[in-house]
C-alpha cells in the first residue's frame, strides 16, 4: 500500500474496476481520489467534468479526444470538461484525482 493511515482512513470510493483500491476525499464541489490498481484494468470511452491527476508509481495509458498518451511517475494529466477518453491502467499504478464535480463518485458503505 502506497498511501499512510490517513488516506487509508478515508471512505473507500465504488468504483467497480478490477483490483482498485480508491479512497475518497469529499468536498462541496470536487472530490479527491487517491488510487491504487493491483491488476491491470480497462476504462472504456467516458466523459465528465473536468480531471487533473499526478501519477505517483506504476504506468497509465490514457487516450484523451483520440490521441494516445503515457503517464507513468512523476507526471501530470489533465482532462478538460466534457473530453472523451479512456486508459488501460497497469497493475502498480498509483495516483491522485481532483475531479471538478462534487457527484462524481459515492462512498462505499459499511
Amino acid at each position: 500500500m502506497i498511501f499512510p493511515d490517513p488516506i487509508t482512513s478515508l471512505p473507500r470510493a465504488d468504483i467497480p474496476l478490477p483490483g482498485l483500491k480508491a479512497f475518497l476525499s469529499q468536498a462541496p464541489d470536487h472530490q479527491v481520489l487517491f488510487m491504487e490498481f493491483d491488476q491491470d484494468a480497462e476504462v472504456g470511452d467516458h466523459s465528465h467534468e473536468a480531471q487533473w491527476a499526478v501519477v505517483l508509481a506504476g504506468k497509465l495509458d490514457l487516450t484523451i479526444d483520440g490521441v494516445k498518451h503515457t503517464f507513468t511517475k512523476g507526471d501530470s494529466y489533465y482532462i478538460p470538461a466534457g473530453v472523451v477518453h479512456s486508459a488501460k491502467v497497469y497493475a502498480g499504478y498509483a495516483d491522485v484525482t481532483f475531479f471538478d464535480q462534487k457527484d462524481r463518485y459515492a462512498a462505499i458503505e459499511d
